[in-house]
């Protein structure tokens, strides 16, 4: 086969996979782009190789393909899914990254899946703009760095339109951003986000706006004495509604969105679908706007307000306290989007009383967490993991230069559980720092990042405080690991493995094998000596190590009874090239799983569909139940034993229903393989009987 290689990048990847009829879904991670495809075979890697633009494909068990993109992953998934072909052609359009994700999230949800629908909708209205709010960040760097050199005054009122333009250039993320929540929370809640960014629009208009503290009939101006601020309520058709400057808050799109959703849904049901497109906005935006002006808006500020005058009087009244409250907070807040009402509280500080005390103890946290990154960064550096080390780079360039926390917690915290522990302390002793050398202020605006260090008063207090939550979170995360010991195994397995296909010594990825067998080839030896002396013996008999002398030889006992067959027989092409080095596969006929050689258990797959044996003379042996029973998550396994325990032959490992595993349509062949073929001398499979737990069926010889 040889692809074409004319057209887009995102036509010739297409072309690659065997066409659009040939993918069954399509998703991306932060590099790759992941294909589920109906036929594997139909796949030309070689010309996919050669594209620019791709660094390298690794095909999967199961008919899934990656294609690895790097950090214009997205971009090139978004060209794939909006060429014309992707839903023509009479055949079903393959799923969205989307649908996919919320397939697999469905089968996981139980009674909480509303807390999962509702951290989504929090995270999805955020996530798509991050890379605006980067930019702003970037720009109100420069522009404090210049405020704080004296360069130019950016909170006087009488600044050049030249300066006065650099701050629109900012000020129209932060100002518009509920806007643009709205567009994103309507989105994903299906609805038409056109709809709710013009209803978020409606009450940010100058028409509203104005009047504000405007002598317009009908309007009264209140003062506000606990904040120091004015609040003026509007009587429209005789009902009074408070008016706010909507510009900055959050908490006012994603509730009034939420409630969108209802009634555009239910309007839809209402309304014929060849009227739908002129009633529908119609009626939503007649309900929307008033119900948000008189009800939804007032009530999302008085939550931020809410928020913000207990941490007034917090400060005023506790400021040690506050200090350690307002870091240890925010790790909290901020994936939730509860954090941009704070926003506003410090611009209200710098209004009027010429300084922000919220800011100062805010840095604290952003350094912890931009620590906890640099660890897992050290860490991917160590490792030699690509993937991560290409993460954690961008989010900390993102996080030291823009002060932008959120590619750290969404690309790399939020998913490792042992990270935020680590990042809390360095968020504490940050916060106590503060707090004991007598708080620091800002009298500026700006996202805490390397850049805008100047800002704070005292300068040197500030440095201290945010150097020692940095190294503290980094130090901690590294030398304590991001992941468990099982899953930085399994993470390093894979690592192996595909460093060894990038030489050629593999013929079938390790990738391709289920994420707990990875783990238990990493017992000892790498992935890539199993699989060199794996590979270099695919008959009975075969010499790991070439014109090793014959040795010590070891018996291996059939983990079960019934018919035993060789690897080359086995429905699963990982064990058949011996990628997981040489062994037996036997048909049981007995659910009663013992231990072929007598040693340590190093791993116990918590599905109990695998075991790891190293011997007393290092013969490492994996005995798998059955083909991607990972996939059944113990249902059907019982384990009798776990990881660290010694065993004998005969030992019972586990007790397993092979009905339930047939029903669930996986081959139920029962494998023992040696992993580390490529340091024995030989590794002989005895195949072709029947044989009753504990007899021989393999023989060792070092």
């Amino acid at each position: 086969m040889n692809t074409p290689t004319t057209g887009t990048l995102a036509e010739n990847i297409l072309r690659g996979v065997g066409g659009p009829e040939n993918v069954e879904s399509l998703t991306h991670c932060a590099t790759r782009l992941r294909f589920q495809l109906h036929d594997g075979k139909k796949v030309d890697q070689a010309a996919l190789d050669a594209l620019s633009g791709v660094m390298g494909t690794v095909p999967q068990s199961g008919d899934r393909f990656q294609i690895v993109i790097g950090g214009a992953v997205a971009g090139v998934y978004s060209d794939i899914m909006n060429l014309p072909s992707m839903s023509g052609g009479g055949t079903p359009a393959p799923k969205s990254d989307a649908d996919v994700k919320a397939e697999a999230r469905a089968k996981g949800r139980g009674r909480y899946a509303w807390l999962d629908n509702f951290f989504e909708y929090l995270s999805d209205s955020f996530r798509p703009l991050l890379g605006v709010l980067l930019g702003a960040s970037l720009i109100i760097a420069i522009a404090s760095m210049l405020d704080a050199f004296g360069v130019v005054d950016f909170r006087s009122a009488d600044k050049s339109a030249s300066w006065v333009f650099v701050d629109a250039m900012w000020r129209s993320v932060l100002y518009f951003l509920p806007i643009m929540v709205a567009y994103n929370a309507a989105k994903k809640l299906k609805i038409d986000p056109w709809i709710g960014a013009t209803v978020m629009a409606a009450v940010m208009t100058p028409n509203f706006t104005g009047m504000i503290g405007s002598k317009t009939p009908g309007v009264e101006t209140h003062v506000n004495h606990t904040l120091g601020t004015s609040e003026s309520v509007a009587h429209v058709f005789g009902l009074p509604m408070q008016l706010n400057d909507y510009g900055g808050q959050v908490f006012v799109p994603l509730l009034m969105v939420a409630l969108l959703a209802v009634v555009y849904k239910g309007l839809k049901r209402i309304f014929p679908e060849n009227v739908q497109m002129v009633f529908v906005p119609f009626f939503s935006m007649l309900i929307m706007i008033p119900l948000t002006a008189f009800l939804i808006g007032p009530i999302g500020v008085w939550a931020g307000n809410g928020l913000g005058t207990g941490l007034s009087w917090l400060n005023g009244h506790a400021p040690i306290v506050f200090a350690i409250v307002i870091p240890m907070l925010y790790p909290f807040l901020v994936p939730l989007g509860l954090h941009w009402p704070l926003n506003a509280l410090m611009l209200v500080n710098i209004n009027t009383l010429g300084y922000d005390f919220i800011q100062g103890p805010m840095g604290t946290w952003n350094f912890a967490c931009f620590g906890a990154t640099a660890g897992v960064l050290l860490l991917s550096i160590r490792h030699r993991e690509k993937d991560m080390r290409q993460t954690a780079t961008g989010a900390l360039a993102a996080g030291l230069l823009g002060g932008i926390s959120e590619p750290s917690l969404y690309g790399i915290h939020l998913r490792f559980k042992r990270i935020y522990p680590r990042m809390l302390v360095g968020c504490l002793v940050g916060g106590v720092i503060i707090g004991i050398l007598g708080g620091v202020n800002t009298d500026a605006f700006a996202f805490t990042s390397l850049l805008t260090i100047p800002v704070f008063d005292p300068m040197i207090k500030y440095i201290i405080a945010i150097s020692v939550a940095f190294f503290t979170s980094m130090a901690l995360v590294y030398f304590s690991d991001y992941r468990t010991k099982e899953e930085r195994i399994e993470a390093n397995a894979e690592r192996d493995a595909a460093e060894a296909a990038a030489r050629g010594e593999v013929t079938v990825p390790a990738q391709a094998a289920p994420a707990d067998d990875r783990e238990l080839v990493a017992v000892g030896a790498t992935a890539a000596a199993t699989t060199a002396g794996a590979t270099a013996g695919t008959t009975a008999g075969t010499t790991g190590t070439a014109g090793a002398p014959a040795g010590k030889s070891l018996e291996l006992a059939a983990p079960v009874a019934g018919r035993v067959v060789g690897l080359g027989e086995v429905e699963d092409p990982v064990f058949a090239s011996r990628a997981l080095g040489e062994g037996v596969g036997i048909e049981p006929t007995d659910g009663r799983v013992v231990a072929p050689v007598a040693g340590e258990l190093i791993t116990v797959a918590n599905t109990g569909h695998a075991f790891g044996i190293r011997t007393e003379d290092g013969v490492e042996v994996l005995v798998h139940v059955g083909i991607d029973t990972v996939q059944m998550k113990g249902e059907g396994f019982d384990v009798r034993v776990e990881s660290g325990q010694k065993v004998s032959v005969g030992d019972l490992l586990a007790e397993v229903d092979f009905d339930a595993v047939r029903a669930a349509k996986h081959p139920t062949v029962t494998l023992v393989t040696v992993l580390n073929t490529a340091d024995m001398g030989s590794v002989e499979p005895h195949t072709g009987q029947d044989v009753v737990a504990g007899a021989p069926v393999v023989t060792v010889r070092r």
